[in-house]
């Protein structure tokens, strides 16, 4: 057993990179993964005849290495697209919708999208005309507030409505 342990050293590091990957996979931190790097090229220099400290030497640099460069990069990649966008119905926010019955600060209707929507206006903003193009401030609920994107003009004043 001892003779097949001795020439067989990158077997060894090949299960131990296959553990680290399969521990990656449950913490998805690259960690592990970087690990996995570094016993994976101790395998490559017992595979060439590198002796038992070599290979640990070599391993524990290129993990080294590779938490230190390859580490942040690949998470500074990953989280870039989760910083981009708002997730859920915040995503709604600045989008145009199409007003399809007078949207008021009790009731109206907006397109999103070719979904229908409650809509609002914030308190003391005029109403927006059906027909008229709103911005999302935000969403309420299961509402959205709105604010035009039309010229005043098409806008119908506070003192001006039915």
């Amino acid at each position: 057993m001892q003779d097949w342990l001795s020439d067989n050293l990158w077997a060894i590091w090949l299960g131990v990179a296959l553990v680290l990957g399969v521990v990656e996979a449950a913490t998805a931190d690259f960690v592990f993964l970087m690990l996995a790097g570094g016993a994976l090229v101790g395998s490559a220099g017992a595979w060439f005849g590198l002796g038992p400290v070599g290979q640990v030497l070599l391993a524990v640099v290129t993990s080294i290495a590779l938490l230190g460069v390859v580490r942040p990069l690949a998470k500074r990649r990953l989280m870039a697209g989760a910083d981009e966008g708002a997730m859920g119905v915040d995503r709604y926010v600045g989008e145009r919708v199409v007003v399809t019955e007078v949207v008021s600060e009790q009731a109206g209707y907006a397109v999103l999208h070719g979904d229908t929507w409650s809509a609002r206006v914030p308190d003391g903003e005029p109403d927006i005309p059906s027909g008229a193009e709103a911005l999302v401030a935000e969403v309420r609920g299961a509402a959205l507030v709105l604010h035009p994107v039309a010229p005043l003009r098409d806008v119908i004043p506070r003192e001006d409505r039915p």
